[in-house]
């Protein structure tokens, strides 16, 4: 196989494509690779035959899961298209791969235009100071308007955003785009695939005007000299002085350029690529990679080696898949990298260029290009490596998972493989945490949400042979007392021969906020002092499934003050048995009670959102602590909630806000449950009792 030359820095171009489910990132992607040549033909997310969603869950779902490379070659430039996911439940992924990029193309659909998860990662790219553009897709589209489209992006994102192309028609009119940059008329071709330039049409003169002058009012903010002399009229700016601004502007976010087109009929897809590798920032330019320790790094081929893995995958033939991003130096095939968290060596076989799942073998890659390595055995999304171990990027914080799922395999002698694919999900995606519950006994999943738990199950059967099933997750619910109650343990049994006898007076007592507590009251050798810790053992076994409903039993205080004994019968056994019979009767009599798990959240919403939170939040029988809003102007409802209301909030949140919302949320304490939430549960305990379990 021929191995392809390493890209100059100044030569890459790392654009990763953001926005809504739907908008047609994948296509913008295809598209792309159709127009430059890469690719025989238009591949279509629709029919399953897209290069990038490959994908079998990506197939049967018609969207993107997680993120893939486009590489594209267009003239003397490599431009490494990264196509995300714009569904909520992979914001993990989109987020990890916008750290490798230099601009963040936002598409948005000219019918439905910014949405909410358009809004999010737009906040994202903002505070990770990373440049942004826009593709207004589906121009050609019933109900397409581009005016409507450009006022909302005003509206929602600022005044710095100005198109650089404009619709020549829109709707079924729409014929070509207008290039504002060279002042143009460009046209694809239906027969031939080749772009025609013309002159402007002249029913669009006037538009074409005006977003030229916008545009230029713009762009001279990126020189304080020409802006002075373009406020005071004295001259406009030249077609030189735009073009060696743009890039200055876009790099220092001054100016957000916005495309126009279809990604359908491949209009507008030409300029495109032309202005992506004339003004959009290379690696160099873009600055310096935040470090751990606070300092950072220039992306730079002449420095030592390192490379920042943004994205691990597992294939099933090939094994792990580390994405990573050549923060300096040059990588080539055999290089032992350092990896900064494990401190381990990690020696680099093939180095791919991917193109969806399709791998090209390289010998080298530079500094600021974006590779694939196989079979790193440390390296995990997020980790550094370098020839020395001492370079660590500091990781971008992810929103933490909140929708937790119990998980089992259907024959039980598969829980090993079921565990072992868990694992290596869990390893390669940050956003997905396994955890095994002793006291419920439950394997539990916890994702962003149904849709991610619903591939990982498909993903389960089809690479491991493991059918699964998802269960209730069993909330962690404690029993206690209220009063004061004495009662005596009395167990006596006679077989033939030796016996069992044991006697003890019990005090039960509630000793709130201080666990379990065991006092010995024994005077005068009534119980001798030998078999003492077994009563203490027998009563803390019985708290282990409480009087009610079979849950733990906590801060109680327990005496043992009376009783009595057989020099040849009483054992310990007999004691421990002894001490289980009292305690349970003194319960009886203690006022025992239902303590459910309390949350403390924090959820951030839109202020015409707020209202209708606070309302579902009544209904779960939580409390509203208080509000605040945020920079943002979104407001933060601060609430104490049960767990066992809010177990699955994601998914009710993102229904109520239209998927705008987000909460944080952490176990604290625990409240009596109400009557009709124990009597529920103690009917349940009660009816599996009866049944065996």
């Amino acid at each position: 196989m021929v191995k392809m030359a390493a890209p100059a820095t100044e030569h890459v171009r790392n654009v990763v494509l953001v926005g809504q489910d739907g908008a047609g990132k994948t296509s913008l992607a295809e598209a792309m690779l159709y127009v430059s040549g890469k690719t025989p033909r238009m591949g279509t997310t629709h029919d399953g035959k897209s290069y990038l969603d490959y994908d079998a869950e990506e197939i049967k779902r018609k969207f993107t899961i997680g993120t893939s490379i486009a590489p594209i070659p267009y003239k003397d430039y490599k431009i490494n298209v990264l196509d995300t996911s714009g569904h909520p439940d992979f914001i993990c992924d989109t987020l990890s791969t916008m750290q490798a990029a230099e601009m963040a193309l936002f598409v948005v659909d000219a019918v439905a235009g910014p949405q909410v998860m358009t809004t999010k990662l737009w906040r994202e790219a903002e505070g990770m100071r990373l440049s942004r553009a826009v593709f207004i897709n589906h121009i050609d589209r019933e109900h397409a308007d581009f005016d409507m489209a450009m006022a909302t992006l005003h509206a929602r994102f600022g005044s710095r955003l100005g198109p650089v192309t404009i619709p020549i028609g829109q709707d079924a009119d729409f014929k070509g785009v207008i290039d504002i940059i060279r002042m143009e008329a460009r046209y694809f071709g239906e027969g031939d695939d080749s772009e025609r330039i013309e002159p402007i049409p002249a029913e669009f003169a006037d538009a074409a005007q005006a977003a030229r002058d916008k545009l230029c009012d713009l762009v001279a903010e990126a020189d304080d000299e020409l802006m002075m002399k373009y406020l005071e009229g004295e001259e406009q700016l030249t077609q030189d002085e735009l073009e060696s601004l743009l890039d200055k502007a876009i790099a220092q976010e001054l100016f957000i350029p916005v495309f126009v087109g279809s990604t359908i009929i491949k209009q507008g897809i030409q300029g495109l690529m032309e202005d992506i590798c004339t003004y959009f920032p290379h690696p160099r330019s873009h600055g310096r990679f935040q470090m751990a320790d606070g300092t950072s790094i220039p992306i730079d081929e002449t420095n030592r080696p390192a490379a920042f893995a943004f994205k691990t995958l597992s294939d099933p033939f090939v094994g792990r898949l580390s994405f990573l991003k050549v923060l300096s130096g040059v990588l080539e095939p055999g290089m032992e990298l350092i990896n900064a968290r494990t401190g381990k060596k990690e020696r680099l076989g093939h180095l791919y260029v991917m193109m969806g799942k399709e791998a090209t073998d390289v010998k080298s890659a530079k500094a600021g290009d974006i590779i694939v390595v196989p079979k790193l055995a440390e390296t995990r999304t997020g980790d550094t490596i370098s020839l020395t171990g001492e370079i660590a990027v500091d990781p971008l914080p992810l929103p933490v998972p909140q929708y937790p799922v119990a998980i089992e395999a259907v024959n039980k002698k598969e829980e090993d493989k079921l565990g072992t694919f868990l694992a290596r999900a869990a390893e390669n995606d940050p956003s997905i945490h396994i955890q095994r519950n002793e006291e419920t006994h439950q394997t539990v999943l916890t994702a962003m949400g149904d849709t991610q738990v619903d591939m990982l199950v498909s993903r389960c059967k089809e690479q491991t042979g493991v059918e699964v099933r998802l269960v209730t997750v069993r909330i962690p619910y404690r029993e206690t007392i209220r009063k004061t109650a004495e009662a005596e343990g009395r167990h006596k049994k006679q077989t033939g021969g030796a016996g069992q006898f044991g006697d003890c007076w019990l005090r039960i007592s509630p000793n709130p906020g201080a666990g379990y507590e065991f006092v010995d009251e024994i005077k005068g050798g009534a119980i001798p002092g030998g078999l003492i810790p077994a009563v203490d053992k027998g009563v803390q076994e019985t708290m282990k499934e409480g009087v009610l409903a079979g849950y733990p039993m906590v801060d109680i205080k327990v005496a043992v003050f009376d009783g009595s004994y057989h020099s040849v019968d009483s054992n310990e056994m007999a004691f421990k048995t002894a001490a289980r019979i009292g305690f349970r009767a003194a319960c009886d009599q203690a006022d025992p009670v239902l303590l459910e798990p309390m949350a403390d959240m924090e959820i951030t919403v839109g202020e015409d959102y707020a209202g209708p939170v606070m309302g579902d939040i009544s209904t779960r029988r939580g409390r509203i602590v208080g509000t605040d809003s945020n920079d943002e102007g979104e407001t933060v409802i601060i609430v104490r909630v049960p767990y066992a209301e809010i177990v699955k909030y994601t998914k009710d949140l993102r229904s109520i806000t239209r998927g705008s919302g987000s909460y944080s949320i952490q176990l604290n304490g625990y409240e009596q449950a109400p009557a009709d939430v124990t009597k529920k549960l103690v009917e349940e305990y009660q009816a599996s009792r009866a049944a065996g379990n």
